[in-house]
């Protein structure tokens, strides 16, 4: 690596709390963005309870607060994707955890909440939106007196800042979105395991078992041993043979099954030290810095001159292999050619569910501002200047 790079990352029991604290304000204007220019301020004028949920592929997440923002409720849940299960097998989950979280509050079954806020994965387009709030309007009228909802990545950057930012997104599958200052938004990625999902567990966890089919078939040799990953697959799977494989990826395909194998190859990267499974992670690295790229041109210079640079929440089970995907990411960074405006960046892991963020913009669609502390729920735990 470079020696023109110079790297700082806190320890990881005092990590550098912040609250994404910028220099300046922009004018603010509503954008056609997932936000819809909910981060502009607003009063504090409605009073009730308030509910955020964090939707995965994987798993869901869902808080229940009151108007001063304190935390009445946590429940959890399976994934809410709605591409994955089906909009009315989403709808159902959404509302049991609500349910649950009203009960575990103490509050009757009747209660409306005065907003829901939905953050949710594969929610990205305005019209899969509107079906969604309709649908949850139509099929339970009990659960809040006015739905909102917003893609993953949205509900992340507002548990971080009001004031917007970059998230990047490597979980079982995996986005990026820009939300400037003003209300606008750009994504990069985020198009699903068959148009995208670089970087993400299942992506590395596909590329893995295709390097070995491509092996054993002679069709494009490993320049690394394939045994280890052979052998992660066959275990993971509980099969004997390739083709058994086959039964998991067409006639019962479940994207978050397929990607808990990156777990192993994690493993096999730090433990054993395994070379295929280093190289997967580094291109992981590699690609995920590339996002951050996709957006560059449409990053402002207050976002770009905070004290501590550009800031990005980075939000997924793919970010805890960090320390094998670092050398990727900044070797793409430090390319003044491919990244000639941003010196000096800064990465932050999420100290509270992002479902925070999402009851905040469920809040702020009816222009109540809900008192969040910011500063208590992002940490940096890698700066580098380039």
């Amino acid at each position: 690596m470079s020696t023109n790079v110079k790297i700082i990352e806190p320890d990881s029991k005092s990590r550098e709390q912040i609250g994404f604290d910028l220099p300046g304000e922009s004018e603010s204007r509503e954008g056609d963005c997932c936000c819809f220019g909910l981060w502009k301020p607003t009063e504090m004028t409605s009073t009730g309870y308030y509910g955020g949920v964090e939707g995965g592929a994987t798993h869901s997440k869902m808080v229940l607060m009151n108007e001063k923002g304190d935390i009445l409720a946590w429940t959890d849940g399976p994934s809410t994707n709605q591409w994955l299960i089906g909009q009315e097998e989403c709808l159902k989950r959404v509302n049991n955890m609500v349910e649950e979280a009203k009960t575990k509050a103490g509050l009757d079954s009747g209660t409306k909440l005065a907003s829901l806020g939905l953050s949710m994965s594969g929610a990205d387009q305005k019209e899969a939106q509107d079906q969604l709030i309709s649908g949850m309007k139509s099929k339970y009228p009990q659960c809040s007196q006015n739905v909102y909802i917003a893609s993953d990545t949205a509900g992340a950057i507002a548990t971080a800042t009001e004031k917007g930012g970059i998230v990047l997104i490597a979980g079982t599958g995996s986005n990026c979105m820009l939300i400037a200052p003003s209300g606008e938004s750009y994504r990069c990625g985020g198009w699903g395991h068959l148009l995208g999902d670089e970087g993400s567990a299942y992506w590395i966890t596909q590329k893995a078992i295709k390097i070995v089919f491509d092996h054993e078939d002679n069709l494009k040799v490993s320049p690394y041993d394939i045994t280890f990953v052979k052998e992660a697959m066959m275990k993971y799977f509980k099969i004997s043979e390739r083709d058994e494989l086959l039964h998991y990826f067409y006639s019962k395909f479940e994207k978050s099954f397929i990607a808990g194998l990156c777990k192993e190859l994690a493993q096999g990267a730090k433990d054993k030290q395994d070379k295929l499974c280093l190289d997967l992670f580094r291109q992981a690295g590699e690609i995920l810095a590339e996002h951050i790229l996709g957006v560059e041109p449409k990053i402002t210079e207050e976002l770009l001159n905070t004290p501590s640079g550009l800031q990005v929440v980075t939000v997924g089970s793919v970010w805890k292999s960090w320390d094998i995907m670092k050398d990727g990411f900044v070797k793409v960074l430090q390319d003044r050619k491919r990244n000639p405006r941003i010196s000096k960046i800064s990465l932050l892991d999420l100290k509270e569910s992002a479902a925070v963020g999402a009851a905040s913009l469920g809040a702020r669609s009816i222009k109540h501002n809900l008192p969040i502390n910011y500063s208590q729920n992002a940490a940096v735990y890698f700066k580098a200047e380039f």
